[in-house]
């Protein structure tokens, strides 16, 4: 904490302090002009900048200024790469300079639980450890310019739906070594500026109420030295997040809980040295940022760059008979709406304005190749008449290459998707494509898995992801060899959803979600049970071939040599496991310790070497509170998948033999992990699980929902006109922004409905309505009413 920060907030008013807790308006602090205090701007991320022009409309989803639209997350993470990371994060870095943005909100480290998380686009991995050194790296590269970034959504939101007020119900383990782990990685490594808290509770205590979480942990432990902000609309009580340590609430709320934390103070129920902490610490943030006035930034270099990773992004599933690389002289059907119109990014508050727009067939034409194109599909149910066109080119040429994958409506923020299954346009393409032409190549855009029992068809399938705005071009840079494809898959993808192990207890009731399987999320689960997937976590071929050899193990590190054998340059994703097999406490039967990213030349060989610290080998102690280390011999693989394992040996570590505080739990079939139902849930979280579904019907709270409100006659009318409402927004908004909408609406809490109200919306609506719904007065009534009719004459006018 800079002396300057606290020397300004010794000299405010109680007023003033209190009004520095809440946003100005959608996207800036407020100032105090008489101190040189001046406003400063945060606005979205996490894959490019989103700056919305002019007046922010109180949704957030206006049109934004120009910006490089880099791949998302669910991309950028499969190619494992620290370095490309940080380079993109220096020019987000750039780009916030030249438009005088202070902080950009991401990354988002969320684990992906389920593959049907709507939201799993913005974030990178299953696996912790991935996530937060990605993370890391993109932090480390925007904030190396000045510019600050807010690490999200802390802690526990890994789905869409109910995500205001759903509850997590999470072990510590789980906590510990899973979800929280992604976010304490780079927190410890790279000091982001601001962290975001989720909207959800934890274990039955909202984010922004969260002591353990927001102080204990985060500042106690972890030594955060910066701010915490909410995500849009998160704050529940405004005073007791001061208390536990939540500094910015975001967008405010007009004044209202300002006025909340004055009367506190004044009437003792808060400190106002606890005001002051979370007062210096916006303070600190405000001076932190340092504009560059007339800064301008290289809109082709970055470009360029945004070319670059969507190329190294790719990952390449299946290439028989080496129908890739394409040849000099290949005819090629390019087949798909999407290699026009490409889905190169997710829907929601992420969505960028981008500078300009590659596409796949004309990228395609551009490096020499002869090409013809069909649409292929124009909606999600098959058009036979466009299946036959793309049959008949198929047939005349060379290779066909299909692109297909997940529309925007099909995911998105707002809401989770309901299937793992591909539109039956795109999958009933492939197959008739196929069929006709053996050397088909399938090019999947999407921000999740989907299931691909059709892969065995086809000779070849890319996985692109969200490539942004030069995806396009990264993809015909892969085709056609000029860039040898060296991404690995950062999640699992299941045969079946039924494979998943979140999949009984995704996305919960309608008041809790149960986190049932524990520390096994993803290829823990996968390997650990010995259950087929499609496609493995850290899976990804190459246009050549790696050869690995020469381990040498000991507690601190691994060295191993890995020698490029095949004719082209290439670069190998060399990824290091531990297993201890004879562990006395459930766990799984492999995790990630660490990875590097090796670039060779044909014929070259190199020596990697690859740290273990005792976080390597830890477990986290429920009993003990603390990070525990078991003794034991512990096996040490380096591999290029999961399962495909190259070299391996074992390490004696000595342990601290607190696993035998853990005895009692040591007989649950945590122990043995054979299926999904995982009904030792209750043993391991250690007390009685809360119920998971609400009571619906009066009394009422601020923290119901229009989904829990709308069988009453006032619910039903705010229902209908905010439906209303959201479907005028016409061709204003996209399809994807009208699809999230409506469903927040029926997941929003009361509380939060001045943000869909905006200056209209009476700053106590939320209690009126709540008097109305208890049988409180009629002058209460006629409030809500009155709101509603002013709400239905702006829609007519």
């Amino acid at each position: 904490m800079s002396e300057k920060a606290k020397k300004l907030v010794v000299q405010m008013t109680l007023e003033e302090k209190a009004s520095l807790c809440s946003g100005r308006n959608f996207w800036q602090l407020k100032s105090i002009e008489r101190l040189g205090l001046k406003s400063i701007m945060v606005t979205d991320g996490p894959h490019g900048l989103r700056k919305q022009v002019g007046d922010a409309d109180h949704l957030g989803i206006a049109q934004s200024v120009p910006a490089t639209c880099f791949p998302a997350a669910c991309a950028t993470a499969c190619s494992f790469d620290t370095d490309l990371l940080t380079d993109i994060g220096r020019a987000m870095g750039e780009e916030c300079l030249q438009e005088d943005v202070s902080v950009i909100l991401g990354p988002g480290v969320n684990i992906k639980r389920s593959p049907l998380c709507g939201r799993n686009f913005e974030y990178f991995s299953e696996d912790p450890l991935l996530s937060g050194k990605l993370g890391t790296a993109l932090i480390n590269g925007v904030q190396e310019k000045g510019v600050g970034t807010s690490i999200k959504h802390y802690v526990g939101n890994e789905q869409e739906t109910k995500r205001m007020v759903i509850d997590t119900i999470a072990d510590e383990r789980a906590m510990r070594e899973i979800y929280l782990k992604a976010f304490e990685i780079p927190v410890k490594e790279s000091q982001p500026w601001t962290v975001m808290c989720s909207y959800n509770k934890i274990n039955n205590v909202y984010a922004a109420d969260n002591k353990e979480v927001l102080t204990d942990i985060l500042r106690d432990e972890w030594n955060f030295e910066g701010l915490v902000m909410t995500d849009w609309g998160a704050i529940n009580d405004r005073v007791q997040g001061v208390r536990a340590g939540l500094d910015l609430e975001m967008p405010g709320s007009r004044g209202v809980n300002d006025a909340k934390i004055v009367e506190a103070v004044k009437d003792g129920s808060l400190k106002e040295e606890e005001l002051d902490k979370v007062v210096e610490r916006v303070v600190d943030l405000i001076l932190k940022y340092q504009p560059k006035s007339g800064y301008k930034y290289d809109a082709d270099e970055h470009h360029t760059l945004a070319r670059r990773a969507a190329a190294e992004s790719c990952v390449l599933l299946k290439n028989d008979n080496h129908v890739l690389p394409l040849k000099d002289g290949d005819k090629l059907a390019v087949i798909g709406s999407f290699a026009k119109t490409p889905r190169y990014q997710g829907a929601g508050s992420s969505k960028i304005n981008p500078i300009k727009m590659d596409n796949a067939f004309d990228e395609l034409g551009e490096l020499g190749f002869d090409t013809k194109y069909a649409q292929g599909y124009n909606s999600d149910n098959p058009d036979d008449g466009l299946i036959a066109e793309a049959v008949k080119i198929a047939q005349e040429s060379d290779v066909a290459i299909i692109f297909a994958g997940l529309p925007d409506a099909h995911e998105s923020e707002g809401f989770d998707r309901k299937t793992l299954d591909m539109p039956k346009s795109h999958v009933k393409l492939i197959r008739a494509v196929a069929e006709v032409k053996p050397e088909t190549v399938v090019v999947l855009q999407l921000g999740s898995p989907v299931k691909t029992d059709w892969a065995k068809e086809i000779k070849g399938l890319v996985v692109s992801y969200l490539g942004g705005q030069a995806g396009g071009g990264g993809i015909a840079d892969v085709l056609s060899g000029k860039v040898n494809p060296g991404g690995k898959l950062s999640e699992s993808w299941p045969l079946e959803l039924e494979d998943n192990p979140s999949y009984h207890y995704f996305p919960g009731g309608s008041r809790t979600v149960e986190y049932r399987e524990s520390i096994f999320v993803g290829y823990r689960y996968y390997e650990t049970a010995k259950k087929p997937v499609a496609w493995p976590f850290g899976f990804g071929l190459s246009y050549t071939t790696f050869e690995y050899s020469d381990i040498n193990v000991s507690s601190a590190e691994v060295t191993f040599d890995i020698k490029n054998t095949g004719k082209v340059a290439g670069a190998e994703v060399a990824q290091i496991y531990l297993s201890l097999p004879t562990s006395k406490i459930y766990r799984p039967s492999v995790w990630l310790v660490g990875f590097e990213k090796v670039r060779l030349a044909p014929g070259e060989s190199k020596t990697v070497t690859v740290k273990l610290d005792q976080q390597a080998f830890a477990y986290y102690n429920a009993v003990a509170k603390g990070w525990r280390v078991e003794g034991g011999p512990y096996t040490v693989y380096v591999g290029a998948a999961v399962d495909d394992m190259r070299l391996s040996s074992e390490v004696e570590v000595a342990g601290d033999g607190d696993e035998a505080l853990l005895a009692s739990l040591s007989k649950t079939r945590y122990f043995e992990v054979t299926d999904n139902t995982f009904p030792d849930f209750a043993t391991i979280y250690g007390e009685p699980l809360p119920e998971t579904n609400r009571h619906f019907g009066a009394p009422y709270t601020v923290n119901d929902t229009l989904e829990d409100i709308k069988h009453t006659p006032i619910g039903k009318r705010i229902l209908e006109e905010t439906l209303k409402n959201t479907e005028s927004m016409g061709d204003a908004v996209g399809e994807d922004i009208k699809a999230m909408m409506s469903a927040m609406v029926m997941d929003m809490p009361l509380r939060g409905m001045g943000l869909m109200g905006g200056e209209d919306m009476p700053p106590n609506f939320a209690e009126l309505l709540i008097g109305t719904l208890n049988g409180g007065f009629f002058s209460r009534m006629r409030g809500t009413l009155k709101f509603m009719s002013t709400m239905k004459a702006k829609k007519k006018g």
